[in-house]
């Protein structure tokens, strides 16, 4: 196995072309003036949230409102299930398997980053070419914005304050656990103004209550729910602990899967669903998580509110994603970095202004899609020239129809030549020694029946790999891990 985590983000720059914006200053009519983007990222956010009803007991008010007048994509996924590639990706256009970026490095080194096709325009700079101000605050790129990509960076690009000991969890404590992470949790700190998206909210609150005499792509990245679980303790009376209900689990689950498949998935310094069970932790875990979607989904309605209260709600496209999905106990795990569905679907919403004919309730489209098609996408509202380095390909004619036929594919990899194709139906796996997995998430959502073996599959797993990506570009050699020995050792 060549890699499992090598290498973090694409491109730079390239030649700038002419800007086809027209003047927004001149009048209120806004019929031909480019649109403004509203780009609403959310870390470590899987489909538990009211609209997509991954979890009964999600309360996010704020998103379901997006969602109620917008387009909701039930079945959109990221490109790579941990944040650095797949923010890279999605910034820079190009799958991780062209430009070599498997795993994180740090922003600043972006111009060196791109492994075989030179250079590429960042998602920011393309509407800066086009005559746009860009704008943001927080987590958007894996450091924020070390690579000074934003006209302007309101920061916070941090987790967060952290109490002086962990409250339940630190690999260090158990002599098995291999690796380090930042998994904990329980209620810290005492007040929201003490969590980094309270002031990244506040950030593009302040940013839509400006006079702007351009359009803006104005983009926050929100913290939460990624790890430690901590926010204030009222976000947690919201979700009693006997209320609580734990999502589905097959001790067996792994037993008619690849054994590349189980190293690949698995992360030595994590908790596992069976430490969960014996600890009696579970029930706190998955609280602890709705917490903090909760939490995370008042800052956006503080946003949200800002825009429709804004000169701008009638002339901004909203944009609101999260970078990958993630395990909360499914599979014998609690984690990201998978191929596996749960921790690649992620909430994927467009809201187009004017949009208001859904009559209270989501348009959805269960078409795959993926955070490749971002960038084309919004090239294609704004009314933006192509980029034809863009690998991803506009979802425009589903936001103007949700039923449009769409017979494409979305690709996540994670590792050079690991890779899951996913259809409105099926989800197909083949690993770097060829080994595969395949599931019918009709009928089994939970992924606990791999059909790759049976022989009337064989039609189905031929059309999907059709779908695998011609290219492997080997791995940037500014990956975070020296040698992928390194990380191997890491899973014995």
């Amino acid at each position: 196995m060549k890699s499992i985590l090598l290498g973090l983000v694409a491109g730079i720059l390239c030649s700038v072309t002419t800007p086809v914006v027209a003047d927004p200053s001149a009048a209120t009519d806004t019929s031909d003036v480019a649109p403004n983007v509203l780009f609403i990222a959310i870390d470590d956010l899987n489909d538990w949230v009211g609209c997509l009803g991954g979890h009964p007991g999600a309360i996010t008010p704020n998103i379901d409102r997006l969602a109620a007048r917008g387009v909701l994509f039930s079945n959109a996924h990221c490109q790579a299930p941990i944040c650095g590639p797949s923010r890279a990706s999605l910034f820079s256009g190009l799958l991780p398997s062209t430009s070599g970026i498997y795993a994180q490095i740090n922003d600043n080194q972006i111009p060196q980053a791109s492994a075989i096709t030179g250079k590429v325009t960042l998602l920011p700079d393309y509407f800066e070419q086009q005559g746009y101000r860009t704008l943001a605050c927080g987590k958007l790129f894996h450091n924020g914005d070390r690579a000074g990509v934003f006209d302007d960076y309101g920061g916070h690009a941090s987790f967060g304050p952290k109490p002086k000991k962990r409250f339940q969890y630190d690999p260090a404590w158990f002599p098995e656990k291999i690796g380090s992470t930042q998994t904990d949790w329980g209620a810290f700190p005492e007040t929201d103004q003490e969590m980094p998206d309270y002031k990244i909210a506040a950030y593009g609150v302040e940013q839509l209550g400006k006079s702007h005499d351009k359009p803006f792509f104005l983009a926050v990245g929100f913290m939460r729910p990624h790890v430690p679980w901590y926010c204030p303790q009222k976000w947690f009376d919201m979700h009693p602990i006997d209320g609580i209900t734990l999502p589905p689990y097959l001790p067996e689950d792994l037993q008619d899967v690849p054994g590349l498949s189980r190293r690949v998935n698995e992360l030595p310094a994590m908790p596992t669903t069976e430490w969960a069970i014996k600890t009696k932790q579970w029930k706190n875990i998955v609280q602890s998580y709705l917490a903090c979607t909760t939490f995370v989904d008042a800052q956006v309605g503080k946003v949200l509110d800002a825009l429709e209260n804004s000169d701008y709600a009638d002339n901004t496209i909203v944009v609101l994603w999260s970078d990958h999905g993630y395990h909360v106990g499914e599979k014998n795990r609690f984690a990201k970095q998978a191929l596996w569905d749960r921790a690649n679907r992620v909430p994927l919403i467009i809201a187009r202004p004017g949009q208001e004919s859904n009559q209270g309730r989501a348009a959805v489209c269960d078409r795959p899609v993926g955070l490749i098609d971002l960038y084309p996408t919004l090239l294609d509202l704004c009314g933006l020239p192509a980029n034809p380095m863009n690998q991803g390909r506009s979802i425009k004619p589903l936001v103007d129809d949700p039923d449009s036929t769409w017979d494409h594919f979305t690709v996540t990899t994670y590792g050079q030549n690991n890779h899951a194709v996913q259809s409105q139906r099926y989800r197909f796996y083949r690993y770097e020694d060829g080994s595969m997995e395949l599931y019918d998430q009709q009928t089994d959502p939970n992924e606990w029946n791999n059909l790759a073996s049976q022989s009337e599959m064989s039609t189905v797993i031929k059309t999907h790999a059709a779908g695998l990506p011609s290219v492997n570009a080997e791995p940037s050699k500014y990956n975070k891990y020296p040698t992928n020995e390194y990380f191997l050792n890491l899973q014995k």
